[in-house]
């Protein structure tokens, strides 16, 4: 039989020849084999250690989750070394918790690593800083000729570590509850404070990906932006409300449904905040030689709702730290003029539109799929929690309205060949809809789901 092959390029100038007829187990490597065995090796130790502790439903989530985690890592390899270096650092954090074979949680701050690194809290602050700085170095590529690409290299590798310790974080304040007491632990997605370290590390994780599959990293300083701004509500958050302390869960969240139904909301979140983001980069690279500056009045009233959406924040809370958001106000007002200023600059750096209008399709394609999976769950959660499965209640409604805003794209996208400007602002009009579901409704609404509030 014939084999059609293709030469698929490397980094490097480096090809290698992949075989069209080769079957999917057959393009396995061994690097891919032993990723899936210590998976499952890993889960087996897991069953054999806590499966006495686990239900019915916790033991088919595991279980389901090893198929899926052995799928991604395959799909996209460079997360096989993403859940190794996890699991190293994670493991390493539990060890050093460790006196005479009982976990001691006060050794957090007592032993070097986990005061400084590895206990949660440290975790996810090293998490934050290098956030900010990744977004600064990808910013500096942009700007500087002589050392562009250096610069967002380093950026990009800023961002994986970020990301490993993001996980870290939640992996050990996971283990951290539990020892706390029986009552008190549950997978870190509760509350804002965890939720927004969720946000954090799969937006950044979900723009690697588009990172290295198109083979550009101006992106980043798009994307970037957006995972700072959340790393700074984190902070302020933390701040004001403690919220990086560990609480027992409400009734209203005792539930294994939790653990499948607010990942998946959160990776509809992040996608659309990406999709948003590139559509930024794609008006900013439209924008570039304008010079009529009613032509830019469109972008600048975006800069003014960006920069006056922390004075929200600051009308909600009377307490200490409320000033913070003066201080965020003014960095993003410089940022917003700086890159309508700098745009000829900017855009010359962003990929072509078609790169651009590609990322935005796909990533709100991936984010409508994920955000339908969690309306489902959700409703099978309501459900089982209180009897209906649709009660009207703000937050369900508004993840409705969320929920149409993105099939009304996708429509006019697929069988109206939506392109450009128009879809590029309603990405950006979409990112309005979706922050108020998530946040606006806790801030402003009442109903079910006020245990999210600020």
């Amino acid at each position: 039989m014939n084999t059609t092959t293709l030469n698929v390029p490397e980094p490097a100038g480096k090809t290698h020849t992949l075989s069209l007829n080769q079957g999917y187990f057959a393009r396995r490597n061994a690097t891919d084999w032993g990723f899936a065995v210590a998976l499952v090796l890993a889960t087996v130790a897991v069953f054999m250690r806590y499966g006495n502790r686990m239900d019915v439903y916790e033991s088919s989530i595991l279980l389901g989750t090893v198929p899926s985690l052995i799928w991604i890592g395959w799909f996209w390899r460079p997360l096989q070394k993403l859940m190794a270096g996890v699991a190293a650092l994670s493991l390493l954090a539990i060890w050093l918790y460790q006196v005479n074979g009982q976990a001691d949680l006060a050794r957090a701050d007592q032993a070097f690593l986990l005061k400084y690194f590895l206990s949660s809290q440290s975790a996810i602050l090293w998490m934050s800083m290098l956030f900010f700085m990744s977004t600064g170095f990808y910013w500096a590529g942009v700007f500087l000729r002589q050392s562009s690409d250096a610069m967002e290299s380093l950026g990009s590798r800023l961002a994986w570590a970020a990301v490993t310790l993001a996980l870290v974080g939640t992996m050990v304040r996971w283990y951290e509850g539990h020892q706390m007491g029986p009552d008190i632990g549950h997978i870190p997605v509760s509350n804002l404070y965890e939720v927004f370290v969720l946000f954090c590390w799969m937006t950044a994780a979900f723009y690697l990906y588009y990172e290295d599959i198109y083979r550009t990293k101006s992106m980043g300083a798009f994307i970037m932006l957006v995972v700072s701004a959340a790393v700074g509500f984190l902070l302020w958050y933390t701040v004001v409300r403690e919220a990086h302390q560990i609480q027992p869960l409400i009734p209203a969240l005792q539930s294994w449904w939790m653990k499948i139904h607010v990942p998946a909301n959160f990776v509809g979140y992040g996608t659309f905040a990406i999709a948003a983001m590139v559509a930024f980069a794609y008006l900013i690279k439209q924008q570039a030689t304008e010079t009529r500056w009613y032509k830019l009045l469109p972008l600048w009233a975006l800069g003014v709702v960006l920069c006056f959406e922390p004075m929200v924040f600051r009308q909600t809370s009377a307490e200490a730290g409320s000033s913070y958001w003066f201080v965020y106000f003014g960095i993003a007002a410089l940022v917003i003029a700086g890159i309508l200023a700098a745009r000829r600059r900017i855009g010359e750096r962003l990929p072509s539109f078609e790169v651009l209008d590609d990322v935005m399709y796909k990533a709100i394609a991936i984010g409508f799929a994920f955000f339908t999976i969690a309306t489902v769950l959700g409703a099978l959660w309501a459900a089982d929690a209180w009897g209906g499965y649709w009660s009207w209640d703000p937050k369900e409604t508004w993840a409705l309205i969320v929920w149409l805003n993105y099939a009304a794209w996708l429509h006019m996208r697929l069988m109206k060949g939506l392109r450009g400007t128009i879809s590029a602002w309603w990405a950006l009009v979409g990112l309005v809809i979706t922050t108020f579901a998530f946040l606006g409704v806790n801030m402003f609404l009442s109903g079910l789901h006020s245990y999210g509030s600020l």
